[in-house]
């Protein structure tokens, strides 16, 4: 597992799988019943097996540390 962050937008993604192939995101499914203004994408492959989580916002519900900013831990492994 390994979590990259891109400031820029603000938005963390959680890589359940090695690497995702381009087309490998068959299907990316929104979960609705979180906090207002919290907004996470899970993305599933053809099989529909989870492949990864997309969290946006990052910064407002995430510890810094996961984000790189207080420590060597984004785009690391897990």
């Amino acid at each position: 597992m390994r979590l990259t962050y891109d400031p820029d937008v603000d938005a963390a993604y959680v890589y359940l799988v090695d690497q995702i192939r381009p087309g490998g995101v068959a299907r990316t499914v929104p979960v609705d019943s979180l906090p207002s203004q919290m907004v996470i994408n899970l993305d599933f492959d053809a099989s529909d097996r989870l492949l990864g989580v997309e969290i946006l916002d990052a910064s407002r519900v995430l510890p810094p540390e996961l984000l790189g900013r207080d420590g060597p831990r984004a785009g690391g492994s897990e």
